[in-house]
């Protein structure tokens, strides 16, 4: 009975691999086959209220603190800690703005890629409130360089900190760190940290690709 077991998942499996490697692209299908599965749904909702605990450890009310979710993709983190905090946490009156750095990166008209800017919105006064900076992963750094400097634009905080759902620590070119972080990972540079939202991707899941 076994044997048989194993007869039909082995035909079954094989029937899937085809079917990806028909209708997808050479990219898409090497993207699908090399992928890991970091963190799950259940995985990432937990570590989301984790997250919000702490924020609420080091700013309890939020009345001098303002989120900055970090276009695109952080985003879609900064507006989940916000639900979580009004939610479960009865949080209220919690500021989040949206940060686009496009036109403050170092690489804007380095390459061939055309970088698409999205859009920034920030209705609130920064001068001297207690800056949160949202983003999904950490990477180089290189991003929340970018987004400090755009954030001079709308005046002076008293602080900033950061906030990541992951963080590539050996892949740092800036001596930037996290204050608040999801989970570490250890990926080599031609590895890929893949998050996924459902709100965007439909299923919230993080994936590591491989080179």
């Amino acid at each position: 009975m076994r044997k048989w077991q194993n007869f039909i998942f082995t035909i079954i499996t094989n029937v899937i691999i085809v079917k990806i490697h028909y209708f997808c692209t050479p990219d898409i299908y090497l993207e699908i086959m090399s992928q890991k599965l970091l963190l799950s749904a259940k995985e990432i909702d937990i570590i989301l209220h984790r997250l919000a605990c702490q924020l609420i450890e080091n700013h309890t009310h939020f009345k001098d603190t303002v989120l900055i979710g970090i276009q695109p993709r952080g985003a879609f983190l900064a507006n989940r800690i916000k639900s979580i905090l009004i939610e479960k946490y009865q949080v209220q009156e919690i500021n989040l703005g949206y940060l686009d750095i496009t036109f403050y990166r170092d690489d804007f008209r380095r390459g061939e890629k055309i970088l698409e800017a999205n859009k920034t919105h920030i209705d609130f006064v920064v001068e001297d409130k207690r800056i949160v900076f949202i983003d999904d992963v950490l990477y180089t750094g290189r991003s929340i360089r970018a987004a400090l400097t755009a954030m001079q634009s709308f005046g002076r905080p008293q602080e900033i900190e950061l906030l990541t759902l992951i963080d590539r620590r050996f892949s740092r070119h800036l001596p930037i760190q996290p204050n608040y972080r999801g989970r570490q990972v250890d990926a080599i540079n031609k590895e890929k940290v893949k998050v996924l939202w459902t709100e965007n991707d439909n299923e919230d899941a993080v994936y590591l690709i491989g080179s």
